[in-house]
């Protein structure tokens, strides 16, 4: 269940979201820049992410694009400055930029590879909160989502780098709530459901996600799958200040937010 949010809710808001060039990403982004906000993008791909601006700006929204590869410190440092340089400031942040890693036993796995998945993950993560957070705690405003998974707070098979790389970031949001608190800045962790990208095509298409992973396909076969839609939306509610008082959660695409808002309101201590 959404919100009731009206148009250009975001309105003179300056939005990040990484991982922006395609799929989930480039959703949220045109969701956010719909809603008013001034969005950048940012992914290492500078051809995808020319194709995520053009289709904001093709709608008469505002975007621009970051080239940048979220592990570098410097160069997410460059890429906040360069923010804060033509906007003033960040007051979004979307940390949606991940990869899925190595499928299969861990015994059998690269290790160059697994620790790379965290290195996305859980790193870039790390990296993009380090740079945002001082302008936000000295505004003492702000808010960000950081892009997690239902295998992050479950115990999953084969894919361990990833499954670990999410639980991670789950619960580094819920430590940086507690440590945000009282500064005016709400952080959330979101799963959006299984949507099909290219990220969830490698499942589908490869030897291995085939092989371990078949019940990745059974989601898709059985239309248990999610449009990126329903991420967006939920994106937008949280960047608008409705939930804050749900800072620090974990959020379901499939949870009735505007219930959980009522029931932190009403129970005693949160």
């Amino acid at each position: 269940m959404q919100l009731p949010l009206t148009d250009r809710i975001l309105k003179n808001k300056i939005a990040l979201v990484t991982g922006a060039g395609r799929g989930i990403g480039r959703v949220i982004a045109g969701h956010l820049a719909a809603a008013g906000a001034e969005v950048f993008v940012a992914a290492r791909s500078e051809s995808d992410l020319q194709q995520t601006v053009e289709a904001i700006v093709s709608q008469g929204h505002r975007a621009s694009k970051i080239v940048v590869d979220i592990t570098d410190q410097t160069a997410v440092d460059q890429m906040l400055a360069h923010i804060e340089s033509q906007s003033g400031h960040l007051d979004i942040l979307v940390n949606n930029a991940g990869t899925f890693g190595p499928i299969g036993p861990l015994w059998e796995s690269d290790s160059a590879d697994w620790w790379q998945t965290l290195e996305v993950n859980l790193r870039g993560t790390y990296l993009c909160l380090r740079a945002a957070l001082p302008g936000m705690v000295n505004r003492r405003s702000g808010h960000i989502i950081n892009l997690s998974s239902s295998i992050g707070v479950r115990p999953t098979p084969h894919t361990t780098a990833y499954s670990v790389s999410k639980a991670a970031v789950a619960h580094l949001t819920a430590c940086l709530a507690l440590e945000t608190k009282g500064h005016g800045v709400a952080v959330f962790a979101l799963h959006p459901g299984t949507v099909l990208t290219d990220m969830t095509r490698t499942i589908l298409e490869t030897e291995a996600g085939q092989a371990w992973l078949p019940r990745t396909r059974n989601t898709f076969e059985e239309k248990r799958d999610f449009p990126p839609e329903r991420a967006a939306d939920i994106v937008v509610q949280l960047a608008s200040g409705v939930a804050d008082k749900l800072s620090g959660r974990f959020i379901f695409v499939t949870d009735d937010l505007p219930d959980l808002i009522r029931q932190a309101e009403t129970t005693p201590g949160t």
